[in-house]
């Protein structure tokens, strides 16, 4: 796997990666460089056999600070801003639509398009100090992008408010809203975010693929729509021998041994 200047990435036995946001100097800002670099690290994850479970996270004081002002203030014209968000929106579509569980460990602060990550992420759990906001609107700058993030994780009411006012909420009531799944202690928290991940890999890669896949396209679909693709994805699911392992090991009261097949 390629090198980065701005990340640091690892890989254990268990095929848990973990990629370190590593621009402190900037907060982990999402500049075009980071956004470049994420992608090509995720791109390369896909074709990864091994790797089962990727968790994101920051280095230094805090998470990710949303994207970087000094590079926006540095734009000068339609094209290049068009240009950044939609590399951007490109970054959030590939986590949304990798085939591998992506876990955001959170500590800090995670702001605008920081909060969108953690948003873009299957999974995120933070420390108890950690504080998440789409604060935009203080600056002239509505959180549009960060917004459709947000607003598929958590209800309108809330979204609305933190869009509206760019007031931070602190860890406890992002959980209460759904943005994580949970905060715990600094110390707790490295081996909270490691048992989840532990516990997914455990899994077939195979099945955790076509149940991601499908988790987020069937949210977009109305009810009745939603269970005939579900229940053809429940078929295919049967005849892959996987699931047949699945059910045997289970009646067998044995592990099972998984083929991704």
């Amino acid at each position: 796997m390629k090198t980065f200047k701005n990340l640091k990435i690892s890989q254990n036995e268990k095929g848990i990666v973990r990629i370190i946001l590593n621009d402190s100097k900037t907060y982990n800002s999402l500049s075009s460089d980071m956004i470049k670099s994420l992608l090509t690290v995720l791109k390369e994850l896909e074709k990864d056999q091994q790797s089962k479970v990727i968790i994101i996270e920051g280095a230094g004081k805090g998470f990710c600070a949303g994207h970087n002002l000094k590079e926006i203030q540095s734009l000068k014209n339609k094209d290049s801003y068009q240009a950044l968000f939609s590399k951007c929106s490109a970054l959030m579509l590939c986590i949304t639509n990798h085939s591998k569980p992506i876990i955001a460990k959170i500590h800090g602060a995670a702001f605008a398009a920081g909060c969108q990550l953690v948003g873009s992420c299957d999974l995120a759990y933070s420390t108890n100090k950690a504080i998440f906001a789409t604060p935009g609107v203080n600056i002239g700058l509505f959180c549009s992008t960060p917004m459709v993030a947000l607003s598929r994780k958590v209800g309108r009411k809330q979204s609305m408010k933190m869009l509206l006012t760019g007031d931070a909420i602190k860890a406890k009531d992002a959980k209460k809203i759904g943005l994580i799944n949970d905060c715990f202690s600094p110390i707790k928290l490295e081996k909270e975010v490691i048992k989840i991940a532990n516990k997914i890999a455990s899994k077939s890669n195979l099945v955790l693929k076509i149940g991601k896949s499908a988790f987020y396209k069937q949210l977009e679909m109305p009810l009745e729509n939603a269970y005939k693709y579900t229940s053809k994805i429940m078929t295919q699911n049967m005849i892959m021998e996987d699931a047949k392992e699945g059910i045997n090991s289970f009646i067998e009261k044995r592990l099972p041994i998984w083929k991704n097949k």
